[in-house]
């Protein structure tokens, strides 16, 4: 067996690993993921990245086009790229991994998503810690009188 064919078969079992850990199943064809890899080209870890909103996600674009990620996963990509390993967004297409865009640390930093804490804080709590908005704690408030108005005296207080 050739030392390539080795150091892929590694890299597929680090991918299942990594992604069952993080509570995603293996990879489908059609997914897409920022991947990091070594100067070897060997696969070091991944986050997956989604083409369509949801709860906790944040609305990126790389290479042009949009995508939804998290905040973990922006800034797992910017420590990544500090201990110089190779991120690229590459996508599942069933016969292996096809790369469609480089340098995403580039394209997408929490500094432009105005987030200011350190990347390690928010892989660690996987998000950043910016005020989350409770939507029906907002429709309650916005009921609410403002200071000096006064309500009307209702029929059941007389």
């Amino acid at each position: 067996m050739s030392v390539q064919k080795i150091l892929y078969a590694a890299g597929v079992l680090a991918m299942s690993c990594t992604t069952s850990l993080a509570g995603s199943n293996f990879p489908l064809p059609g997914d897409t993921y920022i991947i990091s890899r070594d100067s070897n080209r060997v696969f070091r870890g991944s986050h997956r990245i989604y083409n369509r909103m949801s709860d906790g996600l944040v609305e990126v674009e790389y290479c042009g086009r949009a995508y939804w990620v998290r905040y973990a996963t922006i800034a797992w990509t910017q420590l990544e790229v500090e201990q110089n390993y190779a991120v690229r967004v590459e996508f599942n297409w069933g016969k292996g991994w096809r790369p469609i865009c480089n340098h995403p640390e580039e394209q997408v930093t929490l500094k432009g998503l105005g987030i200011t804490e350190d990347p390690r804080v928010i892989v660690q709590n996987d998000g950043a810690s910016v005020k989350r908005v409770n939507r029906f704690a907002a429709i309650r408030e916005s009921f609410r009188p403002e200071s000096g108005d006064n309500a009307a005296a209702s029929f059941h207080s007389k």
